[in-house]
């Protein structure tokens, strides 16, 4: 196979997918993994998955072993450590570390047992604070990085590389995506480690339950963000693996932002609660705005389906549930 041009998506003399692959997806529990496996399994796909407790992905030996084990056609390596601002903040070094550990472990293993095909999911986290929005592909490495992620981001970048690298080098029809703020069923309520859009219904439903009369919130309220429901996620997921062999990451999103403080109120009105909401602007905002361009993924066929505030009162109710059967 002959290296393509950057972001070019290529023509191929055999299908880039073939109907029923078996496909391993590296972080299968996880919010976007378990995702993909629905998608994936729905489209019959023979879906691979292991349990961290048999098979941990920062492991190099062990993961090559499984790989050259199992030797499926395809891998999607939806597995990362992944947090919010707090987070990040106060575990750069995991964050980097671990990140690495699993991307050269899982894409040096996949190329070692001659898997064809592999999607490496990042995170627009990569892209400069300050780049024009919406961000082009191109951005990439154009400037300086939002300090409060600048670990995980840089761990995402070095897995664009790796994967530009495997292409260049070894012909591997390897591709990468970057996708939006994700959420969904399986998200991460924790409220130490949580992204933005589940901390904001934790801390309004608790609020209702409370009594609370004011929520207070990070921020100024004025950073604008994309949301992403993790079922159009593993869509196009899917459709990549379908349809892109190119060397460009291919942003995933919606093409529509909102403010926090937007969001906020979204939030507040899916949960019921009828309190004030404060914000706290000692604390940081982050990126001041971060909407993808998202022409090349369009250019393929996808159309996300998952209208937001739909998307979030299906969330919420989906964290109801899990937190009654726990009780």
């Amino acid at each position: 196979m002959t290296p393509d041009l950057p972001g070019s998506p290529q023509e191929s003399v055999r299908p880039l997918l073939r109907p029923g692959a078996r496909i391993f997806v590296a972080g299968h529990r996880g919010l976007v993994g378990s995702a993909v496996v629905r998608r994936l399994t729905d489209a019959g796909h023979e879906v691979i998955t292991r349990d961290r407790d048999h098979l941990d992905l920062r492991d190099t030996a062990r993961t090559g072993a499984f790989l050259r084990e199992v030797r499926p056609d395809a891998v999607v390596l939806a597995a990362a450590k992944v947090g919010g601002i707090m987070a990040n903040s106060t575990y750069p070094v995991q964050f980097l570390e671990d990140n690495l550990h699993i991307q050269l472990s899982v894409v040096a293993g996949a190329h070692a047992a001659g898997v064809e095909r592999l999607l490496f999911l990042g995170s627009s986290c990569i892209y400069p604070k300050r780049a024009p929005q919406p961000i082009p592909e191109s951005a990439l490495l154009s400037g300086p990085l939002e300090p409060t992620n600048e670990a995980y981001a840089l761990a995402k970048i070095a897995g664009i590389v790796q994967i530009r690298s495997y292409r260049r080098q070894y012909g591997a029809s390897y591709i990468s995506a970057m996708p939006t703020n994700l959420y969904g069923p399986g998200d991460n309520f924790d409220p130490e480690t949580s992204h933005v859009l589940p901390a904001l219904i934790r801390r309004f439903h608790e609020a209702r339950r409370d009594g609370s009369p004011a929520v207070t919130l990070w921020g100024s309220g004025n950073p604008r963000r994309e949301f992403l429901h993790v079922d159009d996620l593993a869509a196009a997921c899917l459709l990549l693996l379908e349809r892109y062999d190119g060397d460009e990451p291919v942003n995933i999103g919606c093409a529509e932002d909102l403010t926090i403080r937007e969001l906020a109120r979204i939030v507040g009105e899916v949960t019921g609660y009828r309190g004030n909401v404060e914000w706290d602007a000692s604390k940081p905002d982050g990126t001041p705005r971060k909407l993808l361009d998202v022409s090349l993924l369009t250019s393929l066929g996808f159309t996300p389906r998952i209208a937001l505030r739909d998307g979030i009162a299906r969330t919420y109710a989906w964290w109801l549930e899990r937190a009654a059967a726990r009780a």
